[in-house]
């Protein structure tokens, strides 16, 4: 693949060129050479887009893409598609499919159908056997088929001694281990934030306190085997609080937090929309402000779309009996562009690729191509014209946004809208 881009702005503080607006010739999949203005003698496909703006390749450690079982929802090849569309030169792909991806052959049939796409997947093998939190999976064996992580997705391990067994099995070829943040006897039949408004609604409450104590408890869990730990989609004030006094004590740990968990608060509940039905819940204000400020301190280490298609038949229904779940790789940039500036919503969109063992590639002559192109300034209105999901269970649909994504260069091909 060769192209010449055009009057590009790099945004990458590793480039030699961070913040310039130049030529960049790309060869065979490889930079070749950036200057203020290249010629293109070999008519190359030219890149000239409005406001272009280049950054490194965005990586989403949280995407769910249905297949195999679930293609109603979503494919892997039209998933992928929705991610480049998006600006994501790379994903992390959840186990939550049927059957569930917990063996050497899962892994390698999901890394199959994502070959020869600009997109790279990066499968997250269950950390149990068929996500029931009862025996370990082949971690190991999934290890070797490329699985870059373990995790029974938004299915907390109640078993406090399983974890343990798993920090410490994993730590002897550095896997990472990943817990989602509830503890379910506290949890128990709640569909939202426990607060004012579910009990305004007349709908079941799901604590704070639930997150809380299985952070709490895993992090104990962390300081006593020296394992490696991610512990995503993490949803209040005190439990980024925990994780940032964990991070003091050095101990091995990082966390995401969900972009739809920055922006929205139990305050969009009152219409009973489904597509506001996510887990963790929707917080409140406070929460949303801690979590921001953990953004900017370090204290979280990456943000995720939790991208999750859910077909209409299990969304159109009655609040209480909906599937947890809305899309987000579509409306990520425009959504973190409302809250950061330019720099740092890029930053943030490219951290987490070293804690998945994913390479990165700065924008310097040499290296390889893996880059996003995107309008950081353009405002409107996001409707299902942006949505290239099978499913459109989107809770960001009516939302002002700021910012567009042009698509990717990466994988020695171009993937532009």
């Amino acid at each position: 693949m060769n192209a010449l881009i055009k009057s590009a702005t790099i945004v990458d503080s590793k480039s030699d060129f961070n913040n310039e607006t130049v030529d960049i010739l790309i060869e065979k999949g490889r930079i070749s050479k950036i200057a203020k203005s290249i010629p293109n003698p070999k008519d190359y496909k030219e890149i000239k887009l409005d406001n272009l703006h280049i950054s490194q390749g965005w990586f989403d450690s949280s995407v769910s893409f249905g297949e195999p079982g679930y293609e109603e929802r979503e494919t892997i090849v039209n998933g992928l598609k929705t991610a480049a569309n998006s600006g994501f030169t790379a994903v992390a792909l959840n186990a939550n499919s049927q059957p569930v991806i917990d063996s050497y052959a899962d892994i390698t049939f999901v890394k199959s159908k994502a070959q020869d796409h600009a997109v790279s997947l990066y499968p997250i093998g269950a950390l149990t056997q068929l996500s029931k939190g009862e025996d370990l999976a082949e971690l190991f064996d999934m290890t070797n088929a490329g699985a870059v992580a373990f995790y029974d997705y938004q299915k907390p391990i109640s078993n406090p001694n399983l974890m343990k067994i798993a920090l410490q099995y994993a730590s002897n070829f550095d896997g990472l281990v990943c817990s989602f943040p509830q503890e379910s006897k506290i949890s128990g039949l709640g569909v939202v934030n426990e607060h004012i408004n579910s009990t305004k609604l007349g709908l079941k409450g799901n604590p704070a306190l639930a997150e809380e104590l299985q952070v709490a408890r895993d992090l104990f869990l962390l300081e006593y085997t020296e394992g490696k730990l991610h512990i995503p989609t993490i949803s209040t004030a005190k439990s980024v609080e925990l994780i940032r006094a964990a991070k003091a004590k050095k101990l091995n740990i990082t966390c995401s937090v969900t972009i739809h968990n920055l922006v929205f608060t139990d305050d969009v509940l009152h219409d009973f929309d489904t597509n506001f039905k996510v887990l963790p819940p929707l917080r409140t204000q406070t929460d949303c402000d801690a979590l921001i400020e953990g953004l900017k301190d370090g204290t979280i280490d990456m943000v995720t779309s939790d991208h999750n298609p859910i077909d209409i038949e299990h969304k159109k229904i009655e609040f209480d009996f909906a599937k947890y779940g809305t899309i987000g790789l579509e409306s990520a940039f425009g959504a973190l562009r409302n809250i950061f500036t330019t720099k740092k919503a890029i930053n943030i969109l490219t951290k987490g690729k070293s804690r998945f063992n994913i390479v990165e590639s700065a924008i310097n002559e040499g290296e390889i191509a893996d880059l996003t192109l995107f309008n950081p300034d353009k405002t409107y209105e996001f409707s299902t014209e942006f949505i290239s999901s099978r499913s459109k269970n989107s809770m960001f649909l009516g939302s002002k946004l700021k910012g567009e994504t042009y698509g990717i260069i990466a994988n020695n091909k171009i993937a532009l809208k």
